[in-house]
């Protein structure tokens, strides 16, 4: 890639993750990095760069891009100036193809935090080959959907032994609250259960899979182990780690991943089962929908205070070759601090970190791996073997 002048441009600075994630590079990005604030109101740009300055004087001179969704040339221009671009902008169906477009056209390498599957689809199917040309790499899922699931199987794999069929469960607790940004990504998903599925169709239809391994997200019923039930997540993250496995021969011939949410208590199961449910259908009906959209305004969140009461687990059962692995990812506040600071650290690591050489849409355990699991480590997140034990 020719010298640009930044090597990150952080896309919606002005929005509530944004700024979490602009906060987490003044404090974290390496002296001599080159990075920018881009967004469409320049007045709030400036608000959050005094913000920084509050933190590092030196970033009171941090440049300011004008940049707009409905603008193609400005995004063109953050584009072309930049190694990397990391967007905070949702929900990404409706406002984040232009600057995907913009940076696979100009081979540079593109980073979000978006949940919405039908969107991965799309922007693979339009984006991916010219992505493959240009050189750039686009990851999405780069928050807590999807890298605690992403990188935590990827860490349990390689306990496991190699070339053979491996099974791995993930089961997923957390609180706290969810950011704006990803209700409104949730709900809009729900809503277009027809458009995900033909987006996925159309995917199918042009990706090369493996001919001699075989990868797979699937999903059982709810059951009860060790005293929990195990609720099937119908979310972003066991399609994202089902790619990985296809990408990645470590995983193995037959790679089977099974994603859930954990609960104790009956009651509790039940009604989150009853209430995914009655929001799948309340959302079908366009004024129900936006009445629960109005419930959740975007650029507002928690207090730091509450942020600071936010944890998440995801645990991790792989067996396979007779072996039994047991593994654990854990973090605070998964919404918004977690989430700011796996966007900040994937963007450092993809910027500055020695990777593969890949070109094209990619899952983070993929473009990232082992680096990235390194740099999380250093920033908090934890990465645990819990147990490992030979089976009979």
């Amino acid at each position: 890639m020719p010298d640009r002048s930044y090597d990150i441009v952080l896309f919606g600075a002005t929005g509530f993750t944004g700024r979490l994630t602009a906060r987490y590079l003044a404090r974290h990005a390496p002296a001599g990095c080159r990075w920018a604030l881009a967004g469409r109101n320049q007045a709030r740009l400036a608000a959050v760069r005094d913000e920084l300055a509050a933190i590092d004087s030196a970033l009171a001179e941090l440049p300011l891009l004008s940049a707009d969704t409905t603008d193609p040339a400005s995004l063109t221009a953050v584009a072309a100036s930049s190694r990397v671009v990391a967007s905070t902008v949702g929900p990404y169906l409706e406002h984040g193809e232009p600057l995907v477009a913009a940076c696979a056209a100009a081979g540079t390498d593109y980073l979000d935090l978006t949940g919405e599957p039908e969107f991965v689809d799309l922007m693979y199917t339009r984006h991916h080959q010219q992505a493959v040309r240009s050189g750039a790499r686009l990851i999405h899922c780069c928050g807590f959907d999807s890298i605690p699931h992403d990188l935590g199987v990827l860490f349990t794999v390689g306990l496991l032994p190699e070339d053979v069929p491996l099974t791995v469960d993930g089961v997923v607790r957390a609180g706290g609250r969810p950011s704006a940004g990803t209700v409104h990504s949730a709900i809009t998903a729900l809503s277009r259960v027809r458009g995900s599925a033909e987006a996925a169709r159309a995917r199918r239809a042009v990706e090369q899979r493996p001919a001699d391994r075989r990868s797979r997200a699937v999903r059982t019923p709810p059951r009860r182990v060790n005293g929990m039930w195990l609720l099937p997540l119908p979310t972003i993250d066991a399609q994202v780690v089902a790619r990985s496995g296809r990408a990645l021969p470590r995983y193995g011939p037959d790679f089977t991943y099974h994603h859930y949410a954990g609960v104790r208590k009956l009651p509790v199961a039940v009604a989150s089962t009853l209430g995914i449910a009655t929001l799948a259908g309340l959302v079908q009906l366009p004024p129900a929908r936006r009445a629960l959209l109005g419930r959740f305004q975007a650029g507002t969140g928690p207090t730091q205070e509450q942020r600071a009461r936010g944890w998440f687990r995801v645990r991790f059962t792989g067996t396979g070759g007779g072996r039994r692995v047991v593994t654990e990812v854990s973090g605070g506040d998964p919404g918004y601090d977690a989430t700011a600071t796996m966007l900040a650290e994937s963007a450092l690591c993809v910027a500055f970190d020695d990777l593969p050489a890949a070109a094209g849409q990619l899952t983070t355990a993929v473009a990232m791996g082992q680096p990235l699991i390194e740099r999380l480590t250093r920033a908090g997140l934890r990465f645990q073997v819990l147990e490992q034990t030979e089976q009979v």
